[in-house]
């Protein structure tokens, strides 16, 4: 595997992108979580069974060092079905597709974490941290 680190301010010009790429909309945008497997890219079609769907803030976060750190996002109360979280997309207000990432429990790594992976239709859905790092 190779290794790459960016300077500081090529850094945040990439996440200041992304944040202005998911801010777009004029509006709050959204994560989206699937059961199943991550398909190739956001601009394929989302597989699984979506889960459930959260708003995001608006702006949706901060930078700092080399990190865009979401801001808070509200829970869903009632989540759409039943299973387990396999992956999550970033959309922006107006449904285009940002970004694909990974999905663990609080404490399991992944790029968004949840109070638990295991959704239950009806049930709520509680994002515990959500972040984009850079090398």
């Amino acid at each position: 595997m190779a290794t790459i680190k960016f300077r500081a301010t090529t850094k945040t010009n990439t996440l200041n992108a992304i944040k202005t790429d998911i801010d777009s909309g004029g509006a709050a945008g959204k994560v989206r979580i699937y059961s199943g497997s991550m398909p190739a890219d956001p601009d394929t079609a989302a597989t699984g069974t979506l889960l459930a769907e959260l708003p995001l803030s608006y702006p949706c976060g901060t930078i700092g060092s080399g990190t865009l750190t979401f801001s808070s996002i509200t829970q869903d109360s009632a989540a759409d079905n039943s299973g387990t979280a396999g992956y999550f997309r970033v959309l922006t207000s107006a449904n285009t597709s940002i970004f694909d990432g990974d999905v663990s429990a609080t404490g399991g790594g992944g790029m968004l974490q949840l109070n638990t992976t295991s959704i239950v239709a009806g049930g709520p859905v509680l994002i515990t941290s959500m972040t984009i790092s850079i090398p």
